[in-house]
């Protein structure tokens, strides 16, 4: 069996992407890794970061982004699947720039793909998500948070990454069939300092809006981001990847966060802050500690849950 990793990524230094400890997270069960580096800016050294893993699995493509041309997040699936393109495994294991495993879940992972190989019904393999917010110790539990996703498809079968690249859809458009990898994601999306957060959400705009519309949009913008008070959010009290210690040893901005008190009145509210996201959030949490698993209240899905495998 052979496990091909990939991903896509640009400016991942310059907006503060954990992309070295997310390759070298998996690159452990990988055979090889494929990852697209699109050309940066002249003040991003991407390229020289995931060069510095110094490991011969590794082949970078380097790419150009046609960020003008495309909206709506498009560019990521092109360049999430012109990586998979070049993916020689049976299984291809997807990796963003800001998702990192740890490392107790490797061998499960591993030996999940060698269980469910040969298993025809299953075409992929579906992640259990913690959403770090603000800093490494508050995470998202709110309803208006994805709680799973594929990260890992069957090579060869007509699967490709999907819209802006949070999920996979077959060739027809039909989502896959998934079973459960039994392991979880950390996402540090929005574990950045509020500089460089919001920078990150200016990118982020450009690629879906367009240029001009993000400009018009963040021109009101304030400079930092405000992620609010974080005593609302519960507190992880685990261990993270040993990959990212070095990065959370680094962490200097809890002088900027807010961890108590009321939501700035001022600007708009979080997706987790709405008063609808809160209420589902609440029933959502009721029914998991009665039923267990993970409950939710929306049909949005990229795949289809094999409930049995």
């Amino acid at each position: 069996m052979k496990i091909s990793g990939f991903s896509m990524v640009r400016n991942a230094t310059k907006l503060y992407y954990p992309i070295k400890e997310a390759v070298k997270s998996i690159l452990p069960i990988c055979n090889e890794f494929i990852i697209a580096v699109g050309k940066g800016d002249e003040d991003d050294y991407t390229r020289e970061e995931i060069e510095s893993i110094g490991s011969d699995k590794i082949n970078i493509i380097d790419t150009v982004w046609d960020i003008e041309s495309q909206r709506n997040g498009v560019i990521h699936s092109e360049q999430t699947n012109l990586a998979l393109s070049h993916c020689s495994g049976d299984w291809c294991f997807y990796i963003q720039a800001d998702e990192v495993v740890h490392e107790k879940y490797l061998p499960v992972i591993k030996d999940r793909c060698l269980e469910l190989l040969n298993d025809e019904e299953v075409e992929a393999l579906v992640f259990d998500y913690r959403h770090f917010w603000g800093d490494y110790r508050h995470y998202q539990i709110s309803h208006g948070w994805y709680k799973r996703e594929v990260r890992i498809i069957k090579n060869n079968i007509g699967i490709k990454s999907h819209a802006s690249a949070q999920g996979f859809r077959k060739v027809n458009g039909e989502k896959p069939k998934a079973a459960l990898a039994h392991a979880e994601i950390f996402h540090y999306g929005w574990v950045r300092p509020p500089r460089y957060m919001e920078n990150k959400r200016k990118a982020f705009h450009t690629i879906h809006w367009g240029n001009d519309k993000a400009e018009t949009y963040h021109k009101t913008e304030p400079e930092e981001f405000d992620y609010g008070p974080l005593d609302r959010l519960p507190v992880y009290k685990g261990t993270h990847p040993e990959v990212m210690q070095d990065r959370i040893a680094k962490m200097d901005w809890e002088d900027k966060l807010q961890y108590s008190g009321k939501p700035n009145p001022h600007r708009a509210k979080h997706k987790h802050e709405r008063l609808k996201n809160r209420i589902l959030t609440a029933i959502e949490q009721k029914l998991e500690r009665k039923f267990g698993g993970k409950i939710y209240l929306s049909g949005h899905r990229n795949y289809i849950l094999l409930g049995d495998k």
